[in-house]
């Protein structure tokens, strides 16, 4: 396993101590730096565009001084939204490594297939299914505990 999608395991568990939805991500520069690491945060917030993939998007871009984060490479727990698709798009992320897929909010391998549409500028090469049954697990506990 990466140790940059273990540091997003990491961001997930935190996130589900603080009762947000347990998604982790951290982004990595082509040189192996962490640029930026969180996990959810849409209820402490109230932000419903908090999510962990928008996070670190977001600090890594400030913190270059550009939208564009060019041979960037993202890792995140679970399969990217349509809204994290089109902001990973944007960003002209390199890579997305991800955990769990999403048969029902995912926009990568399912739903909208957002990187596989004509309007889609930039697709990265994304790669699924790294520790999925670890943040799958995550996430089930975590919903059990809701109901």
């Amino acid at each position: 396993m990466s140790d940059f999608m273990e540091l997003a395991l990491q961001e997930a568990e935190a996130a589900a101590l603080r009762g947000e939805v347990p998604i982790g991500a951290v982004l990595v520069s082509s040189d192996g730096k962490t640029l930026a690491r969180a996990g959810n945060r849409t209820e402490e917030l109230a932000d419903p565009t908090a999510h962990a993939e928008m996070l670190v998007i977001r600090e890594a871009a400030k913190a270059a001084g550009s939208p564009r984060l060019n041979d960037c490479d993202l890792y995140v727990t679970l399969e990217p939204c349509a809204m994290c698709a089109a902001a990973i798009s944007f960003a002209r992320l390199r890579r997305v490594y991800f955990a769990a897929y999403d048969p029902k909010g995912g926009a990568i391998d399912h739903g909208p297939r957002f990187f596989s549409q004509i309007t889609c500028h930039h697709a990265p090469e994304t790669i699924g299914g790294m520790e999925e049954h670890r943040a799958g697990e995550l996430l089930r506990k975590f919903f059990a505990e809701r109901r």
